[in-house]
């Protein structure tokens, strides 16, 4: 959920670029953006892709399935580093810096130099320590028992 729609129940077609933002790390990580927390920082997915760049250690957030892959050891893995760039500019922490998704389109097709991002907006840090999962925080109700009867 967009930063600006969490706070201010502000919406525009630049919260579901920051949507897509989160759908493409999660699919290239093979991991949810919640659930479980990442590195010695607790930080969720959003903020452990972002340690990561600065780092410099894309790798590490790439899912093994696709590392694995014959076309990603074949050729240069700039393509996923690309889309991790890609994802991280939908990311950023004000509407007016993210592009729009024609933007985000015209940037996948082709091979033009991309803008540095910013610190996305969102980050969280749980105090939870690292290696412990994060428990789910939604409930099943398993009381209520629905009958279908004929009239």
């Amino acid at each position: 959920m967009a930063p600006e729609y969490a706070i201010d129940g502000l919406f525009s077609t630049k919260s579901d670029v920051f949507s897509f933002g989160i759908l493409m790390l999660e699919i290239i990580s093979g991991k949810k953006n919640k659930g479980l927390t990442y590195s010695s920082n607790s930080y969720n997915l959003m903020g452990h892709a972002w340690r990561l760049w600065n780092e410099g250690n894309l790798n590490e957030l790439i899912d093994d399935c696709l590392r694995d892959n014959s076309s990603f050891t074949n050729n240069n893995p700039r393509e996923i580093y690309r889309c991790i760039h890609i994802g991280l500019l939908c990311l950023q922490r004000h509407p007016d810096d993210r592009p729009t998704i024609a933007t985000v389109v015209k940037m996948l097709n082709n091979d033009n130099t991309l803008p540095q991002p910013k610190e996305p907006g969102f980050l969280i840090h749980d105090g939870i320590s690292p290696d412990r999962e994060r428990r789910d925080t939604s409930s099943i109700n398993e009381v209520s028992i629905s009958l279908l009867k004929p009239r």
